[in-house]
């Protein structure tokens, strides 16, 4: 392979883990440009994720669905994971979270803490420590450039991941409660004075964010081929790495940042080694924030969303 073959592999590569990131990153950035919360067990509900989609494709196989390809089992299992990930996501924020929301900050931040702690060892203790073998939902097929291979999976979870973004971006920009959404984040007091209802449109943000962390575990999950119970905590820092890249608190920020954050990952991978990936891409990182402390885009914290 050529120098440029090795460098447009790479970037194949950071692209589709990026986008996975980028999932989980807008999640992070939905609630803080909200409630002006980090959800540090949002990385948790994304290896529930996984685990669902586990669990998923298990009850489906027990079903007498037949030769059923993967164009009706794959959305269906889409929907059932996204599903429980957004109603894990409201039952945290309505029982660790709403209680504090008066509370000094630091209180929600390790109560946070407690709840990724708490999910990370209910999945141990229910699925056991040891690594799960992810089943391949789809047949992989290879296709070639030159030297640069795709297969069909990194063309289905590049594209998901867009068109998530897409009706995410639709729905907050051009939806009454999207449009609710952006006013809370602008000024909560006026939008209580114009009867928005605070707890309601917070419970949304964390709907919508868990339910693309779900979707997110299942790609990983896809892609890796195994899943293990602490596989949201990397995956988490890295994605909140890549809100803060960004800009926390910018949607456009998060997916820029996730994509890069990726594909600076594979970067190190391919020219460094697999061992020192997460370091080369933590520490490009560390050198984007001390030159550009407010990401990328710029945060938007409070005055926007």
């Amino acid at each position: 392979m050529t120098p440029l073959d090795v460098f447009l592999q790479q970037i194949v590569n950071g692209l589709t883990i990026g986008m996975i990131y980028a999932l989980i990153a807008l999640g992070y950035t939905i609630v803080y440009g909200i409630a002006q919360l980090i959800n540090f067990a949002h990385g948790e509900i994304f290896m529930v994720g996984a685990y669902f989609g586990l669990l998923a494709y298990t009850l489906i196989q027990l079903l007498p669905v037949g030769s059923v390809g993967f164009l009706f089992i794959l959305p269906l299992i889409f929907l059932f994971v996204m599903t429980l990930t957004a109603l894990l996501g409201v039952i945290v924020e309505r029982f660790a979270y709403r209680p504090l929301r008066e509370a000094p900050r630091l209180a929600p931040l390790i109560t946070a803490i407690g709840v990724s702690f708490l999910l990370q060892n209910a999945v141990m203790i229910l699925f056991g420590p040891a690594d799960k073998r992810f089943p391949s939902l789809i047949e992989i097929h290879k296709l070639s450039f030159h030297h640069v291979t795709i297969t069909n999976l990194q063309i289905m979870i590049t594209g998901f991941s867009l068109i998530l973004m897409l009706v995410l971006h639709t729905f907050i920009k051009y939806t009454r409660m999207g449009k609710a959404m952006r006013a809370l984040a602008d000024d909560r007091e006026a939008a209580c004075l114009m009867g928005i209802n605070v707890n309601q449109i917070i419970s949304i943000a964390f709907l919508i964010g868990s339910a693309l962390a779900g979707a997110g575990g299942i790609m990983f999950g896809m892609y890796y081929n195994t899943i293990n119970f602490h596989d949201g905590y990397l995956a988490g820092l890295k994605a909140f790495s890549a809100a803060v890249l960004g800009g926390i608190g910018n949607i456009p920020g998060a997916m820029v940042g996730g994509v890069l954050l990726g594909i600076l990952e594979g970067m190190g991978a391919g020219y460094i080694s697999s061992e020192w990936k997460n370091v080369f891409a933590f520490f490009i990182l560390i050198l984007i924030l001390l030159f550009r402390p407010h990401g990328l885009l710029g945060s938007r914290v409070v005055k926007k969303v």
